[in-house]
Parts: structure tokens; C-alpha cells; sequence
């Protein structure tokens, strides 16, 4: 694996064999206020708000998260031109992703590591890249169907420019999320060996069904694929429902000798079509705090939370993960 799988390996050592990934973004946003009802989503204050976005990672490394999540997971260099801006704009503002994150962990961390035994991590940055479904925003990262004209190579042509340039912003990790079908891991897979990247990354797939990926492929014809790169450090699920989770990592666990990174939703299911989310059985924090730990006994080695969770979930999650450890 070398020294790039390192930085991951140092960091859950360091957290006691499990470490913490931020939550939700998007709905911390919306807490504070924003308005992010749009096709670029809670990258639109990228553009309208960057300091509520250093507001909401501070509030998650309060909560102790060792990991931040960049806000660039909805960030793509077509859905800012589609917005009207230049490509060198939308440049811009991917590296402003990794730069608010950067800094706002960097000022946490001056500040925490001179109080006397405080009990956190040096947080480390992942650049999110979310899946190409994320950026159609119709729902198709829960469904992996993206019809008969995306192949390998146009998945590879969407993700690559992106990838680009959020290497050269220097985030600490490189973190693919909602990915929902074989073809998009494969795609990932040899970006990462093609633009011959050092930073360390990991994949995480949807499931809407708890045992398969969204397109209804098996997660062994996915991990095989994953298994063959020494670039992809750790592998898992994000965004599916909690209750998933625990044969989810069992069948991981099988599959793949990488860490196993898990970051649920609430519970809640969103519909891509009518963009809200449904009513529906839903995780509070204290569940949470309650699964974390089986979670981490079944073998996760990261656990965070995604959609709809928030700054007190993954406060939870650290108090009980560091308490055990």
C-alpha cells in the first residue's frame, strides 16, 4: 500500500482502531438557513456563503470528527458552466472546497492542541467526489441506471478534470461517494492509476436494498474490481439507510481484506424526482450512538453519518466510538 495508505492507517490507530467521518452537509447548511434547492446543491454556497460552509466543518470537528468531508461532492466543473460561469471558475471554486476545509481544520487544531488533555485528533481533509447520478440530480445515484450512452470512458471523461484538480488542492484524502454501479467504481478505479494519484481514497457505494448495489449488481463484482488497486484504501457505503448496515459490513468483511468505511443516512428516503425527503423510520442520535458501536465491532473502521444527520449525531458517534477505545 505503501506510504499513501499510511496517513488513513496513522489516523484509526490514532482514534483507537475506528475513526470518526463528519455527517450530513447539506442539512447543516439548511439548519443554518441556506437555501440549496438547486441542481449544484449545497455547492452553491461555494459560491453564495464559503464562510457557512468553515462554519459547519468547525461545528463538526467540535463534535469530534476526525475526518471532514469537503463540500464538492455536488461540485462539478458541468454543473458550473451550466450555471454560466467559466471553467477556470469552476476551478476555482473546487479548490475553495478543499481550502475552507483545510482551513477550517487547521484553525481548530491550533487552537485545540494547546488545551491539556482534550481528546481529539488532528482531523484529516477528504475531497468529495460524488458519483456522476449526483450530478445528474435525478436520483440515478439510487438507481445506477444511466442509460445506454455512458461507458467507461465518458464516466472516466466527467470524473477526470474534477479529480484533477482537487489533487492538486492538496486535501488530505480523496473520498468517492454514492457511487451506483460497477462501471462508475471501474471508471474511479482507473482514474486513480492513469493520473498516477498519491493521495490516499477511499470508494463508497449506495444501497437501496441492503444487499446489492442501486443498479442490483452484486457488491462482489464491485469490490473484485476495487480489490486489484493499491490506489483505493478503504471501501464501503454511504447514504443508505442504518439499518442496512450491519450485514452490509458482514458482507464486506468477506469480500475485501481494505478498512471498511461506513456513514449512513438518518433513515429517511429521499425522492430524487419530487427532490424531498419521504417519511420514514429514522435513526435519532441515541440509535446511533447505539449502532456505532456494533458497527465497530463487525469490523468498520471509519463511521460518520450522511444525509439528514448532524453535528450532534457524529457527537454521539466520537463520544461513545473514544469512550470504547
Amino acid at each position: 500500500m505503501g506510504k499513501t495508505s499510511s496517513l488513513l492507517e496513522d489516523l484509526i490507530e490514532k482514534a483507537g482502531g475506528c475513526a470518526v467521518v463528519d455527517g450530513g452537509f447539506a442539512t447543516q447548511l439548511e439548519i443554518h438557513g441556506a437555501t440549496i434547492n438547486d441542481p449544484l446543491w449545497s455547492a452553491l454556497c461555494l459560491i453564495k456563503d464559503p464562510d457557512l460552509i468553515k462554519r459547519v466543518h468547525l461545528e463538526y470537528l467540535e463534535a469530534g470528527a476526525d475526518i471532514l468531508v469537503t463540500s464538492s461532492y455536488q461540485a462539478t466543473i458541468p454543473g458550473f458552466l451550466s450555471k454560466g460561469l467559466s471553467i477556470e471558475e469552476g476551478e476555482l471554486l473546487l479548490e475553495r472546497s478543499v481550502r475552507l476545509a483545510v482551513e477550517a481544520r487547521d484553525k481548530f487544531w491550533d487552537v485545540t492542541k494547546r488545551v491539556p488533555g482534550h481528546g481529539y485528533n488532528r482531523a484529516l481533509v477528504a475531497a468529495s467526489i460524488g458519483s456522476y447520478g449526483a450530478y445528474l440530480a435525478d436520483g440515478s445515484e439510487y438507481s445506477g441506471c444511466y442509460g445506454p450512452d455512458v461507458n467507461l470512458d465518458k464516466l472516466k471523461d466527467f470524473h477526470r478534470r474534477r479529480l484533477q484538480v482537487l489533487v492538486r488542492s492538496c486535501p488530505d484524502l480523496l473520498a468517492f461517494e454514492t457511487i451506483p454501479n460497477k462501471l462508475e467504481a471501474q471508471a474511479c478505479v482507473e482514474l486513480l492509476e492513469e493520473e498516477n494519484v498519491q493521495i490516499p481514497s477511499w470508494i463508497c457505494f449506495s444501497s437501496v436494498d441492503g444487499e446489492n448495489a442501486p443498479s442490483g449488481e452484486s457488491f462482489k463484482e464491485c469490490l473484485d474490481i476495487i480489490n486489484k488497486s493499491k490506489k483505493v484504501n478503504a471501501v464501503g457505503i454511504n447514504c443508505a439507510p442504518p439499518h442496512f448496515l450491519e450485514s452490509l459490513i458482514c458482507k464486506f468483511k468477506e469480500l475485501t481484506e481494505k478498512p471498511i468505511v461506513v456513514y449512513p443516512n438518518s433513515g429517511e428516503v429521499w425522492d430524487g424526482r419530487a427532490k424531498r425527503w419521504l417519511p420514514s423510520k429514522c435513526f435519532g442520535d441515541d440509535k446511533f450512538e447505539l449502532y456505532a458501536t456494533k458497527w465497530r465491532d463487525l469490523g468498520a473502521k471509519l463511521i460518520g453519518g450522511c444525509c439528514r444527520t448532524t453535528p450532534s449525531t457524529i457527537r454521539a458517534i466520537s463520544k461513545v466510538l473514544k469512550e470504547m477505545s
